[in-house]
């Protein structure tokens, strides 16, 4: 492919994410770890990011976690009433999957036997994402759910499409109709959340079958109806769930498989990665503790747009 061809699979998205604390009193100090930096890999470079506190923190830095995410943390000794942090990035995306042919490859049984435990074989890394975590428990209703989908003898890939189509058919995706804290039985016996509860009902079902699956929270490009502007802050970040193939070996994808299941979707040029753990807990975008403050507010808001390049697309 000629480097004008392979330059135009790219789009170069830009996300604000902005999170705002007010406090009904003064906190004298807090400590907070943010993760907010997008990925970078074959199939996403980060062509600028920044990362604005306010107030000013009296000590900010950077490090990678075991999972490779980005994670920043820092400090405020100076008594404040609100806390602003916003997080500014420009993205290349392309596709991963254009490639994918999901009827072929790595059976259901074929995957479960290569993650299933053997005295003396070698660590297969993806098993860090086969067992339950806090957010994401065993659960025989989610068992039962999942097992026609999930059939030993089907091509895993076929299989977990099917799976992300059935949720996104029986759920409902009802804003504010859950929080973090509400378990993923109560989503599934609702039968309505939003995409953090849709990643985590998918995990467990995977998960319970045996399969290695990770979270991957990010953000959405979405297109307002036409005519219309965009608007500032109308986005929100977004969550989504990875489910390792062996043998997939797609450029920019490696032997991993996302699968959007509030969108029923696979993950495109729309989708930009931030982080990736066993579920919410391991990529909170934001969390810390402070000493005082009382009640407080908070006020996220996600900007995502699509801009027309002003340099060359990776090659």
């Amino acid at each position: 492919m000629s480097p004008a061809a392979e330059s135009s699979l790219w789009s170069l998205l830009s996300v604000e994410h902005e999170t705002l604390y007010q406090y009904a009193h003064a906190v004298d100090q807090s400590h907070h770890m943010a993760c907010l930096r997008p990925l970078e890999d074959a199939a996403q470079r980060l062509q600028r990011f920044e990362l604005d506190v306010s107030p000013q923190p009296q000590r900010l830095h950077h490090r990678l976690d075991a999972l490779g995410n980005d994670r920043a943390y820092f400090a405020l000794h100076a008594a404040h009433r609100e806390l602003r942090v916003v997080a500014r990035s420009q993205v290349w995306v392309r596709d991963r999957y254009v490639d994918l042919m999901p009827a072929t490859g790595a059976t259901c049984g074929d995957v479960r036997e290569c993650l299933g435990y053997r005295a003396s074989a070698p660590f297969q890394a993806a098993s860090e994402f086969l067992y339950p975590s806090p957010y994401v428990p065993r659960l025989e209703p989610l068992i039962e759910y999942a097992a026609p989908s999930l059939q030993p003898d089907r091509p895993l890939a076929e299989a977990a499409i099917e799976l992300m189509q059935r949720i996104h058919a029986d759920f409902d995706y009802a804003p504010a109709s859950t929080s973090i804290s509400t378990p993923v039985l109560d989503v599934f016996i609702e039968r309505k959340g939003v995409c953090q509860d849709f990643a985590h009902l998918m995990l467990a079902c995977l998960r319970a079958h045996g399969l290695a699956a990770r979270y991957v929270s990010g953000y959405l490009l979405t297109t307002p109806p036409a005519g219309q502007a965009p608007l500032v802050g109308a986005d929100a970040s977004h969550a989504w769930v990875s489910v390792w193939v062996p043998g997939l070996g797609l450029d920019g994808a490696g032997d991993w498989l996302d699968l959007d299941p509030t969108n029923s979707c696979i993950p495109g040029r729309q989708h930009v990665r931030v982080a990736q753990g066993r579920d919410f807990g391991d990529v909170t975008p934001l969390r810390g503790v402070i000493r005082g403050g009382g009640e407080h507010t908070l006020l996220v808001r996600v900007t995502t747009r699509e801009l027309k390049a002003t340099a060359p697309a990776p090659v």
